[in-house]
């Protein structure tokens, strides 16, 4: 009887053990199969920011130069300071200047003294030949030396505006309310004529200059002729990546592409009342343009296979397949697709590595718009 008991419990142990080993099995295949993020595509009205370094320049910048010869006498004025129109900012040692004046004005003097005796003289000629004592001959003699004591007044007064500008220039002015940049001379120094003493900037407003690309300029054309507001409005983000409290608008741009970088200038206007941004300084221009119909993906949604790019398409089953797309435009973490895929389809989102083509997913559905972007500049927004 023992001997017939041992069997028949080893047989059922066998029994348990392969029903609980295929239970085991099952639950691994269900546990394999991952968990995904997905994400629908939909056509939206988008507004799309660009962002361009830009240069930014004062509306008025001059260099002011030494226009007389001499010693700085005097500076005025320090570096950083504002200034009026037609503040004094230098002077320039006038003595020589003084005497040349003087000078000329002594010659004047001289001149219209002469002109006054060959007037006089001319006319005491016209008498004696009324009375027949000399010839008519020696009126134009007196004439002739009445034309050249009138041309050598002329000469004078010419030689005279002349040393009344030099000694004027001996005081430099500013030609506008502007800013003082760095002055290289120093009161003493010895200047020449074309010295630059100083430069001038009116920065209550400024420019931004920045570079668009041919497609780019394209999109902005399009954007602007279907928009009511035909003004583009454009921010600053500042060095320390913050904006500009002042929004500017594009005034306009350059007639021809370079031929080099194949871009166009386009020139911005900022109200600077603070005086905050400075000649020559830089900041980042943000573009914004309204894309209608547009279908986005994130980048880190798509690969690329040897210089195409490629998504996983969420098929039936739950069964994903790569698909190739065209994409009309690459900026701040998305993909502005241009051909190769439509909205309503589903698309993984992340998780890309270790997937393949026709493998079984658990899809996670997270809508387009709560997609966490690093440094995405793009606002999404089904109107």
């Amino acid at each position: 009887m023992k001997h017939f008991r041992l069997p028949i419990l080893l047989l059922i142990s066998t029994f348990f053990y392969g029903c609980s080993s295929k239970s085991e099995g099952t639950s691994d295949a269900s546990d394999s199969i991952l968990t995904i993020p997905v994400t629908e595509l939909k056509t939206q009205k988008t507004d799309l920011h660009r962002e361009y370094v830009g240069n930014i320049q004062a509306i008025r910048n001059v260099e002011i130069y030494a226009r007389v010869k001499g010693y700085l006498e005097e500076v005025y004025v320090d570096e950083g300071k504002e200034v009026k129109k037609g503040q004094l900012l230098f002077r320039i040692n006038s003595e020589e200047y003084e005497a040349a004046l003087a000078k000329a004005k002594a010659n004047l003097q001289s001149a219209i003294a002469e002109a006054k005796g060959a007037e006089l003289e001319l006319k005491r000629v016209k008498l004696l030949v009324d009375k027949n004592v000399i010839t008519k001959s020696e009126v134009e003699v007196a004439e002739a030396k009445l034309a050249a004591a009138n041309a050598k007044i002329e000469e004078s007064r010419s030689e005279k505006s002349n040393a009344a500008i030099h000694l004027a220039r001996t005081e430099i002015k500013a030609p506008f309310d502007g800013v003082i940049d760095r002055i290289p001379q120093r009161m003493g120094s010895l200047i020449d004529d074309g010295t630059m003493l100083t430069t001038l900037s009116d920065t209550k407003a400024v420019y931004a200059y920045f570079n668009v690309s041919e497609n780019e300029y394209l999109e902005y054309i399009k954007a602007r002729g279907k928009s009511d507001n035909k003004e583009a409005i454009v921010e600053l983000e500042l060095a320390d990546g913050s904006f500009f409290k002042h929004k500017g608008s594009i005034e306009t741009m350059e007639g021809a592409f370079d031929e080099g970088t194949g871009s166009i200038a386009f020139r911005a206007r900022f109200s600077n009342p603070e005086k905050l941004l400075k000649h020559g300084s830089t900041g980042t221009i943000r573009l914004t343009n309204t894309v209608d119909n547009a279908i986005l993906i994130p980048q880190k949604a798509a690969f690329e296979i040897q210089d195409k790019n490629f998504v996983y398409v969420l098929g039936k089953d739950n069964k994903i397949k790569t698909r190739s797309f065209v994409p009309k435009s690459r900026l701040s973490g998305y993909y502005v697709v241009k051909s190769g895929l439509k909205s309503g389809e589903t698309i993984v989102c992340e998780g890309l590595q270790g997937l393949k083509d026709g493998a079984t997913i658990k899809p996670k559905n997270i809508p387009l718009g709560d997609l966490k972007m690093p440094g995405s500049k793009i606002e999404l927004s089904a109107r």
